[in-house]
């Protein structure tokens, strides 16, 4: 099984979930963890959990980038921080994943300026899943999107290799064995939104080995027409963080309402297992995190609020992506552009 270094101190919650989180996994799996952080801190959780010591390795360090930190800036101050040290684990070889919840933009630059990029890739992808309708009995329930926050802003080339770094993802993590690949614009005609994506079009189209569906909008993210969804890092960051909002705003108006009306309330109890599905779907913590792709090493970033149950999940998805060789597969697929 492979080991996998997990950042200790960054989240929102750190380090007593990450801690709990990766502390079940050493029970419910036999995946190998490196806690990287305050080793004082993380052993005194240790002790109030059951936890399995053959499985848990720690590996100190004082410094903690901190979520409302410059990425930049922090990690020239503290070349030793739990982020920083995490990513030379991974790039020494000492472990073959990395997990983390902290500052985003601290973990992006962390392996831009740490990790290889593969061969041919000209820019990086963080992509995420989430639920959506489905199209067809046996779909997967989860779709990608990518990009949602590495790389701004765009060019064509970049847009048709996220499409294939998404492709060989969802092929090997998700078991989809021939991905329904969109391209996320204005309007479904070719000719829409620009230089930019006009050209990813058509590019896209003439691409062996994808399954292109055409331009999607926005309408078509929640259905089941598309498995992988493309645009750039600033379109699909503000698309996720609306699908992470539905459950709250849709669970929220209806506590309100009931809360003022005694007669929805009935009505709400009829509903109550529908609604308890709609929250189900949408809950990241079941998702695990977010892969960062085209480096030769696996990095998952989970959410900034990630639980223990959602941090054990991270760790079980950057396992899987290091056992099913997703690396290797985005590799093939780049080299098949030339």
């Amino acid at each position: 099984m492979p080991v996998i270094a997990v950042d200790a101190m960054g989240g929102d919650f750190a380090p007593d979930a990450v801690v709990k989180g990766v502390a079940r996994v050493s029970l419910s799996t036999n995946i190998e963890c490196v806690l990287v952080g305050e080793e004082g801190r993380i052993q005194s959780i240790l002790d109030t959990v059951s936890y399995d010591p053959a499985r848990i390795a720690v590996h100190h360090t004082p410094d903690v980038i901190g979520m409302g930190e410059s990425p930049k800036e922090g990690l020239r101050a503290k070349p030793r921080s739990s982020i920083a040290l995490g990513v030379g684990m991974v790039a020494s070889g000492r472990a073959e994943a990395l997990v983390s919840a902290g500052n985003t933009g601290a973990c992006i630059l962390a392996c831009a300026e740490g990790f290889r990029k593969i061969e041919g890739v000209t820019k990086t992808a963080l992509a995420a899943v989430y639920p959506r309708q489905t199209a067809y009995p046996g779909q997967d329930q989860l779709a990608l999107l990518l990009d949602v926050g590495a790389t701004v802003r765009c060019e064509a080339i970049d847009l048709v290799q996220f499409a294939v770094m998404g492709s060989a993802y969802a092929r090997r993590v998700s078991k989809i064995a021939r991905p329904r690949v969109g391209l996320l614009n204005i309007g479904a005609e070719e000719f829409k939104g620009g230089p930019v994506l006009v050209e990813a079009h058509r590019r896209l189209v003439a691409l062996a080995g994808i399954e292109f569906v055409g331009n999607i909008e926005g309408n078509d993210v929640a259905t089941g027409r598309a498995d992988v969804i493309v645009c750039e890092g600033l379109l699909g960051n503000v698309v996720l963080k609306l699908v992470e909002g539905i459950a709250e705003v849709v669970t929220g108006i209806a506590s309100n309402v009931v809360a003022q009306r005694r007669r929805w309330q009935v009505g709400m109890r009829l509903l109550g297992r529908d609604m308890r599905e709609i929250t189900r779907l949408t809950d990241y913590a079941r998702y695990g995190g977010a892969p960062l792709l085209g480096f030769e090493h696996v990095f998952i970033k989970a959410h900034g609020r990630s639980s223990a149950r959602a941090i054990e999940n991270a760790v079980k998805v950057a396992a899987k992506a290091v056992r099913d060789r997703v690396a290797e597969e985005i590799a093939t697929g780049v080299r098949a552009l030339r």
